[in-house]
């Protein structure tokens, strides 16, 4: 599960008015939904294909449509780059970049390891994701905040981020044997990569629980007002 809020700028919970009359928001609003669209498909596409030609056969139907999906949230990383949202582009960055790696620098070099449970397992968890959050942003975005997607949107990753991040590691590991092969320095890059994983997951989920609390606490807070 990503911390980034890279893709729009989040708004107080509440019903608005239809507030997106400015050619920035209005571009936000259409990234955020055609970015939602496409994470659908790679979404429907594992659940289709996992009973139907099993763990072993679902990167053929979904290997290149993700790797060029994903590929298109570098334009997070222009976003945060120019301005046209708040996020910080080094955490922007360093959050595109290790999706990036597994969709190119594991999956496509060494496609062996797609045929594992843990790559669709992986995309289940990156679908459902991505599905709720660029869909909380074109809601918020377009001056709404329904309460169930907000819901998702906080709640959601005590599974989702644990599930995707035991995917993305597993990949990693079944990886490294084949990156040996290559190249000892790739095996080693991978190795670090893979260490980083412990530390680098009890620090984004415990700030994923900070950011859970705050908001759940302003949502009682709104309740009693």
């Amino acid at each position: 599960m990503d911390t980034k809020e890279a893709s729009g700028t989040v708004r107080k919970p509440g019903p608005k008015p239809l507030q997106s009359s400015s050619l920035r928001t209005q571009y936000l609003i259409l990234y955020n939904f055609v970015s939602m669209i496409l994470w659908l498909v790679v979404l429907g596409r594992v659940i289709l294909l996992v009973p139907m030609v099993g763990f072993g056969n679902v990167y053929q139907g979904t290997g290149n449509f993700t790797k060029w999906t994903q590929t298109m949230a570098l334009l997070e990383v222009v976003h945060s780059a120019v301005g046209i949202v708040r996020a910080p582009i080094g955490t922007t960055l360093m959050q595109v970049s290790s999706r990036l790696l597994l969709v190119w620098g594991i999956v496509n070099n060494f496609p062996f390891v797609a045929k594992s449970a843990g790559y669709s397992s992986m995309l289940f968890a990156w679908g459902v994701t991505e599905v709720i959050r660029y869909g909380f942003f074109v809601f918020t975005l377009s001056g709404y905040s329904p309460g169930v997607i907000s819901w998702l949107r906080y709640n959601t990753f005590l599974i989702l981020y644990p599930l995707g991040a035991s995917s993305e590691a597993w990949l990693v590991y079944k990886s490294i044997p084949a990156a040996r092969n290559i190249r000892q320095e790739y095996a080693w890059a991978l190795q670090l990569i893979l260490f980083i994983y412990v530390p680098g997951f009890y620090i984004l989920f415990t700030h994923m629980l900070k950011q859970r609390r705050k908001i759940m606490r302003g949502k009682q807070v709104e309740k009693t007002k």
